[in-house]
């Protein structure tokens, strides 16, 4: 037959990080990443809601994995962009002398 749900246990046992906000940063820095640690964040508090404590560690490690690794590409980017326009201006104006 079916089981009935029952809450996890109000102790405070079962939190699991999210990574929420990571991951809506990383939007801004590489957001092909982005959507699926937005989507793995999001799954987190449901898990953890419904018992599925392993579940919900696993999603939070995929979230936490996938904004942190485009925050990385957007701040890489980044740098290389302005080490780009630094060199560029630089050869500009050594090509003006």
């Amino acid at each position: 037959m079916s089981q009935n749900w029952t809450p996890p246990p109000a102790g405070g046992s079962a939190t699991v990080p999210n990574y929420m906000v990571p991951a809506i940063i990383s939007i801004f820095c590489c957001w092909p990443l982005a959507i699926p640690a937005i989507i793995f964040a999001a799954q987190v508090n449901n898990k953890v809601a419904a018992g599925d404590v392993a579940g919900a560690q696993d999603s939070s490690k995929k979230a936490k994995m996938f904004s942190f690794i485009a925050i990385g590409i957007g701040v890489l980017l980044i740098l290389i962009y302005v080490i780009m326009m630094i060199l560029g201006v630089g050869l500009s104006a050594m090509g003006n002398r």
